[in-house]
């Protein structure tokens, strides 16, 4: 059952920018996808939306074949999980997951069989009779996942279902969620700021900002062919640059890049360069180099500060003219580097993007 979101505005009050403005996308049937972006970008008034807890000032909401732009909440037929838990303290596990299902008249019978069946979806069987205070973090989200599921929605509506939980946690709780869509196959529609969920999770990624959808796609389109430089930046915590078009390239420092040729001479753009997409070369005490090839474009670099983060090293090298990259490399290869503090290494780019500079984060 897929959903479809056609020119969205929405305005609050008196506000002179619209919370959504002219945004629309398609989630695909029995697909998982993700509403990406920062906070104030408009992804949870767009899901609320869908949900029907917003209604539109313009546009439309299509879940399956069906108008529901303005149908009642109750009638729509969605799941919704909340950020914050929202379980009822004074009601068991039970009680919470066959809430849903007393509002909606189903018989004792079926309710307490649907119970069980949700309980072992979400890999809690035995725990019927416990309290929320009895729980922790991430079986209290998975109750909110199983009182979702229950009434057997048409489309699953997440807002950031894992923020409220520590960083363990939510990783455990994405891999559930991955398995839990694998059995379901249903319809689900994530809100997030956090792109490595967005990228784990997702098989159809919008990323929004100030109200409006600035790419959709796959996770492989979004991050390895970003179409705005907002995207190129907001994915994989970047090195932006502001520069100018120079006869055909732009200068990072003393790193020269090339542009596409529809740039105009002497245009503002923006350098974005991956920490991780950074290659560091340098030539060793014993006589040894790996420096680049002579026509791949490089620069020098001083080395101004050393973080090691465990599996992986980050160095912040200054590239002259005032420009500082921030490098990412695995500790094996920082420590066959041999590089220390002051050091200066040769920096190749192997997937500089360059846009120009229309954009503003």
């Amino acid at each position: 059952m897929k959903v479809v979101a056609e020119n969205i505005t929405r305005r609050f009050g008196k506000s002179p920018t619209p919370a959504v403005d002219g945004a629309g996308f398609e989630a695909p049937s029995g697909r998982i996808t993700t509403l990406l972006g920062p906070s104030g970008s408009g992804k949870t008034t767009m899901l609320r939306i869908i949900a029907g807890l917003e209604q539109p000032d313009v546009g439309r909401v299509i879940v399956g074949e069906e108008d529901v732009t303005f149908v009642p909440v109750r009638n729509r037929g969605l799941g919704f999980v909340f950020q914050s838990f929202a379980l009822f303290g004074h009601m068991t596990v039970e009680e919470n997951i066959a809430f849903g299902l007393k509002t909606r008249s189903f018989p004792k019978e079926k309710i307490k069989s649907r119970v069980e069946e949700m309980l072992s979806y979400v890999q809690l069987e035995g725990l019927n009779g416990r309290f929320p205070s009895q729980l922790s973090g991430g079986q209290q989200q998975r109750v909110g996942f199983a009182r979702a599921l229950a009434p057997s929605p048409k489309v699953l509506l997440l807002d950031e279902p894992f923020a409220a939980l520590d960083t363990r946690v939510r990783i455990e709780l994405r891999a559930w969620l991955k398995k839990l869509h694998e059995v379901t196959r249903l319809t689900t529609i994530l809100v997030t700021h956090d792109q490595e969920e967005a990228l784990e999770l997702s098989d159809w990624i919008v990323v929004m900002d100030k109200g409006r959808v600035q790419q959709a796609g796959t996770p492989e389109d979004i991050y390895e062919r970003p179409a705005t430089a907002f995207v190129a930046s907001f994915l994989g915590t970047p090195n932006v640059i502001r520069s100018r078009v120079n006869g055909g390239m732009t200068s990072v420092g003393s790193l020269q890049l090339s542009v596409p040729p529809q740039f105009p001479e002497g245009a503002e753009v923006r350098a974005v360069l991956r920490p991780h997409e950074l290659r560091l070369h340098t030539a060793h005490s014993d006589g040894t180099e790996t420096q680049p090839g002579p026509d791949t474009y490089h620069a020098n670099g001083r080395v101004l500060g050393i973080s090691n983060l465990g599996a992986h090293v980050r160095l912040r090298l200054d590239l002259g003219g005032g420009e500082a990259v921030t490098v990412q490399v695995s500790k094996r290869e920082f420590d066959s580097l041999k590089i220390s503090a002051g050091d200066v290494v040769f920096v190749e780019p192997e997937n500089s993007k360059v846009f120009l500079d229309d954009y503003a984060i």
